[in-house]
Parts: C-alpha cells; structure tokens; sequence
C-alpha cells in the first residue's frame, strides 16, 4: 500500500443532495482515515476535498461514482491539490461536513 501523502478537489454532479451523500462521504472517507470536508453547492453539486494516504484517496475519489443507494451520479470531477492550496488548508481535524456554497 502506498503511505505517500496526497490531497484530492472533487465534484459530483448529478442527483447528489437531498439522498444522504454527505453523510454517506463522511462515513467511507473516516473509514479509509481520510482527513477533509464535504458539502453542497447551492447549484445541486456536491463537493469534498480529501487528504490522506494516495491509495485511500484514489480509492475514495473512485467511489464517489457510487455514492449511497438513492444517489444517480452524473459526473465525477477531481484534481490534485498542492499541500500549500487554499482548500488543501486544516485538513488534520478529521472529516467532517461543511457549509452549502
């Protein structure tokens, strides 16, 4: 397994709010020891920022495909972040959700 530090900027588009995605985002992203947020976007998105071990990021960024059972995911749009990013900031609190945008 690959140890190596990575952080990842991600979008879901589709039927994402109102079916428990974030909930569901939090629970696999503390089950894979992520560190990040997750939150709605007032345009009916979804959008997380995961930081961890590279593995159980990739892992992670691949299951937002899947999201939680009601969820119809359109599109899934992701970019590395730089430690140094702007949204890459205080992510050692855990994971946890946020505000909508």
């Amino acid at each position: 397994m690959n140890s190596e530090s990575a952080f990842a900027h991600v979008v879901i588009s589709g039927h994402v709010q109102g079916v428990g995605y974030r909930n569901w985002a939090e629970r696999e992203a503390s089950a894979r020891g992520l560190h990040g947020w997750v939150r709605n976007r007032s345009n009916g998105d979804v959008e997380a920022v995961f930081k961890g071990a590279k593995d159980a990021v990739d892992s992670m960024c691949q299951a937002c495909w899947q999201g939680p059972s009601a969820a119809r995911v359109k599109s899934v749009s992701f970019r590395p972040l730089e430690a140094g990013h702007g949204l890459a900031e205080g992510l050692n609190q855990g994971f946890r959700q946020i505000a909508t945008v």
